[in-house]
């Protein structure tokens, strides 16, 4: 009951405490750069400060998990300020924590499937064990914001430093091309989020997710195009994210060129924080214009789900076939969507477990092929039984995860 206790003068210690995780991921990324610098450690001393700062956002977010019921019970006129601190920029929610749990979660998995490409980067491990900790500190405020301009600053830190990363291994033209796909891209996808939260605000004035459901349960707009021209651009700056039809076209060659050690964690926390925006966006800011934005989550959702099966099946490349593999889970996930608030958990649950199996294909691809390489052929896992029996098992398992067959968590 310590929260419940807390005094007026000492809300801002919750309102730092509601964004206590994005902090050490940003604190320690500062310090990987500035400990690079000085003293031009090993890699393994990095590795060090990164998996000191991932321990402490774990525990940060942990805490916020046994801590939100007190947090939630705090009187109503102090509510706001413990559950929406900053202005009311970000929320500490249900939604918000568990977001970071899991993208956190797929940030050590990441940084462990892509360690010897940190190592082989040698003073540039430095920099991208510091671009992985912005770019999970970025999405992670991003799930957890419900004001447009917080979202799309969040959406900018994690994507820039995604950027970077898909180029990361210079000296491969298949990485470059991925970085450069990848930002162009992706700069129009920002582009239309700005431009949809602009409109949504000529709408109706407000920018905070929780206002603008305010102005929609009070007003009757007789000419709401604006306003749904607005939610369309939002939807398609998200879709981006997430790789959904017909806004997937960066994914197979970002996942083909960019360093297998890293791609995994790279298409599952963008992921993550747009399956999580789009959730805040449609669930709380918008729920009552759900006739009109469901059908366009579901036309997006049957897309993904048949391009994304019926592409992947002639693919000969591995990267090329879980690109496509990710298209069509993003259709599924957008049926739960399509399907209004009540699905929310069923939503996150297969988030959660289809990002760490992403995340686990991906590092069996990196070890066999090398965590610098780009490019994996399918014909190069023939045999894989016989020499690896372990890592084709684990592949497997994966695999049929994906597949949703029975006594998997994909079936669940």
């Amino acid at each position: 009951m310590i929260l419940a206790q807390i005094s007026q003068s000492a809300f801002p210690s919750i309102s730092w405490f509601a964004i206590a995780p994005e902090v050490a991921l940003a604190v320690g990324a500062a310090a990987i750069l500035l400990v690079d610098v000085q003293w031009k450690p090993r890699t393994r001393v990095l590795g060090y400060l990164a998996a000191t700062a991932l321990t402490v956002a774990i525990a940060f977010s942990i805490a916020q998990w046994l801590k939100l019921d007190e947090i939630l019970a705090l009187p109503r006129d102090e509510f706001f300020k413990a559950f929406l601190p900053f202005g009311q920029m970000v929320a500490l929610d249900a939604s918000s924590v568990l977001a970071r749990l899991i993208v956190l979660a797929v940030t050590s998995l990441g940084i462990a499937s892509g360690w010897r490409l940190f190592e082989k980067l040698g003073r540039r491990g430095a920099e991208a064990l510091a671009l992985v900790l912005l770019a999970s500190a970025g999405f992670s405020l991003m799930a957890s914001s419900v004001h447009l301009v917080m979202m799309f600053l969040g959406l900018e830190v994690g994507s820039l430093s995604l950027y970077v990363l898909a180029g990361m291994t210079r000296e491969r033209k298949d990485s470059d091309e991925a970085a450069i796909k990848y930002f162009l891209l992706g700069s129009v996808a920002s582009a239309v989020f700005i431009y949809g939260a602009a409109l949504v605000f000529a709408a109706t004035g407000m920018l905070n997710i929780l206002q603008i459901q305010g102005v929609l349960s009070q007003t009757v707009f007789t000419k709401p195009a604006v306003l749904l021209i607005g939610v369309a651009l939002l939807i398609v700056g998200l879709a981006f994210k997430v790789s959904a039809v017909p806004f997937h076209s960066w994914a197979p060659d970002v996942y083909q060129g960019a360093p297998a050690g890293l791609v995994g964690y790279m298409a599952a926390v963008a992921k993550i924080a747009g399956f999580a925006a789009l959730m805040r966006v449609l669930f709380s800011a918008v729920p009552q214009l759900i006739a009109d934005w469901a059908p366009i989550v579901a036309g997006l959702a049957a897309l993904s789900m048949i391009l994304g099966s019926v592409v992947g099946i002639v693919q000969d490349d591995v990267r090329r076939l879980l690109a496509y593999s990710g298209v069509a889970h993003a259709g599924f996930i957008l049926t739960g969507i399509a399907a209004g608030a009540p699905a929310a958990p069923a939503v996150w649950f297969y988030v959660a477990v289809y990002t760490v199996q992403l995340v686990g294909a991906f590092a069996v691809v990196a070890t066999l092929g090398g965590a610098d390489a780009s490019r994996s052929a399918l014909s190069s896992f023939a045999g894989l039984s016989k020499s690896q029996p372990l890592l084709a098992a684990t592949f497997s398992v994966l695999l049929l995860g994906m597949a949703g067959l029975p006594l998997t968590s994909g079936f669940v």
